[in-house]
């Protein structure tokens, strides 16, 4: 068994009740000590997995220190403030701890994957990425749940394979970071594109014309970016599509549908909390300009979110887009 600080009390609780409940030593993070005093005394994180009780062994801490002497440190923090949290802790962290990125974004200001912050605030540490199609709701309720791992050194996915896996976590390897990172990052917006979509209450068609589109362009822009187009055919790309894009779970598909309702974008933000497709969609369609990568569908939930566009334009713009052969626009071809 290890011992595992989970940076984050969001989706890092309901890792915390998955690797506590299988006998892990897991103390968990967060910088609000009002948040961090609620799990203490009330064992449930009553507004995002209402119902879960928190193991008795599970730890909530605000001391950065709980990251010295542990075997494996998970980052579940959001986009945003993920550099600045790395770095309040770095000094307290082992050189020999994993270091493993749960979140699914990119850093607005380099455009970079949040592995890729890691291995630059943590040169020595061992770096590995989790990802795949799980929402924490039934993570923490220990529904089977398959992911994939990969990591910059293939001894590092491996431990992490064996020690993180159970009888309800099932955990795939693979080689591909970059694709893997990113696959768990660029459904985001497309997630928010098929809740806006049931938002204007249009039909299993239209989300099924976006999804098969959109992760066209997730791998276009993904093997622009350094990634293995094979990874985008498992978990961390059609596997994660699927299930964000499906499902009330996701705060992105939950967004995307108050959008299609009509309210403005960063108002459903705001009411859902948060909506890594939203940030992530900007940084995306930047990082396909810069690379010369065909994303209509990505701008056009940029525009949407923060130009203003009716949802109802950026549907007619791209249905409206000059005919094609489907493999014409395939990067592979």
């Amino acid at each position: 068994m290890a011992k595992i600080a989970i940076l984050g009390c969001g989706y890092g609780t309901a890792l915390g009740v998955l690797y506590s409940t299988y006998g892990h030593e897991v103390t968990t993070w967060t910088k609000f000590e009002e948040e961090a005093q609620q799990l203490r005394t009330e064992r449930e994180h009553k507004r995002l997995l209402p119902g879960v009780k928190l193991p008795d062994a599970l730890g909530v801490t605000t001391d950065v220190k709980c990251v010295s002497g542990a075997d494996i440190v998970v980052v579940a923090i959001p986009s945003p403030f993920y550099r600045d949290t790395i770095k309040l802790v770095k000094e307290h962290i082992g050189k020999n701890t994993v270091v493993i990125n749960a979140s699914k974004g990119l850093e607005g200001s380099t455009g970079y994957r949040l592995s890729q912050i890691l291995k630059e605030e943590l040169p020595d540490n061992p770096i590995g990425v989790i990802t795949g199609p799980c929402h924490a709701e039934e993570i923490a309720r220990l529904v089977p749940t398959t992911e994939v791992c990969a990591a910059y050194d293939p001894d590092t996915a491996k431990y992490i394979q064996q020690t993180l896996s159970n009888e309800c976590y099932r955990i795939y390897m693979n080689d591909d970071v970059a694709g893997c990172e990113l696959g768990g990052v660029l459904k985001n917006p497309i997630a928010l594109g098929c809740g806006i979509a049931r938002g204007m209450k249009l039909g299993d068609n239209t989300v099924a014309a976006l999804m098969t589109r959109g992760m066209t362009e997730i791998t276009r822009l993904g093997v622009a970016l350094g990634a293995n187009w094979k990874t985008f055919t498992g978990m961390a790309g059609l596997g994660d599509l699927i299930v964000t894009c499906t499902s009330q779970h996701s705060r992105n598909y939950r967004a995307g549908y108050l959008i299609g309702e009509g309210m403005i974008a960063a108002d459903a933000v705001k009411q859902v909390g948060t909506v890594e497709g939203y940030t992530s969609s900007k940084i995306a369609f930047r990082l396909a300009q810069e690379h010369g990568i065909d994303t209509p569908i990505i701008e056009e939930i940029v525009n949407v979110c923060y130009n203003n566009s009716d949802p109802k334009m950026s549907i007619s713009s791209l249905m409206s887009r000059e005919s094609r052969h489907e493999r014409e626009v395939f990067w592979m071809d």
